[in-house]
């Protein structure tokens, strides 16, 4: 009975881990899909009030292209000394007390590519110098000799502890960024091949 019941439980939780991530997945994409819909029907029902005879699709394509350039726009603003400061106070003071604003912010970053991560140096890390290591990334070397690591948390690495330790502290890994927060998002499991550890 218990085998039966433990094969059940594994079967359905092994069914999830395919389901869910392509459900989530779907679901963010038909809800981007209606946002940008649902931002450019307004447009367009100007666009084909002020120019009547213009069909709907033109409507769509012109209301298209006035949010690419309302973005690019901000783009350009944001790039500006004065527009920067001006957004990093407002991010500051309300946009990432909001809930995933910060995890949502990285994440469409990376998706963009407009993120090149700033850690590219895997490493094991003895901080407290007793032999029990944390997965790390170097995130700049101090002209003391020093490194400065990076320690992110599980499941959500956009959190972490910054250290400064000594170079014998660290133990650097043949293995890439993506394996390493592979394996810290699913707290720790598959930790041998993502961090490339041999027997």
């Amino acid at each position: 009975m218990r085998r039966i019941k433990n094969f059940l439980t594994t079967t359905l939780i092994g069914g999830l881990v395919v389901i869910l991530p392509i459900a989530i997945f779907v679901f963010f994409v038909n809800f981007l899909i209606g946002f940008v819909n649902n931002l450019l029907q307004p447009i367009a029902g100007i666009i084909s009030r002020i120019f009547a005879d213009w069909s709907d699709i033109v409507a769509q394509i012109i209301s298209f292209l006035v949010v690419i350039a309302f973005c690019f726009m901000v783009g350009i603003f944001i790039r500006t000394r004065i527009g920067n400061n001006i957004f990093s106070y407002i991010e500051k003071q309300w946009l990432l007390k909001l809930p995933l604003y910060g995890t949502i912010k990285e994440t469409i970053k990376q998706f963009f590519g407009n993120e090149k991560t700033p850690f590219t140096k895997v490493v094991l890390v003895d901080i407290f110098n007793n032999g029990t290591r944390m997965t790390g990334f170097v995130t700049d070397e101090l002209p003391n000799g020093k490194l400065t690591i990076f320690v992110p948390t599980g499941p959500n690495p956009t959190n972490g502890f910054i250290f400064h330790v000594d170079e014998d502290q660290v133990e650097y890994l043949d293995t890439n960024t993506e394996d390493a927060m592979r394996s810290i998002i699913g707290v720790g499991v598959g930790s041998a091949d993502a961090l490339n550890i041999k027997a």
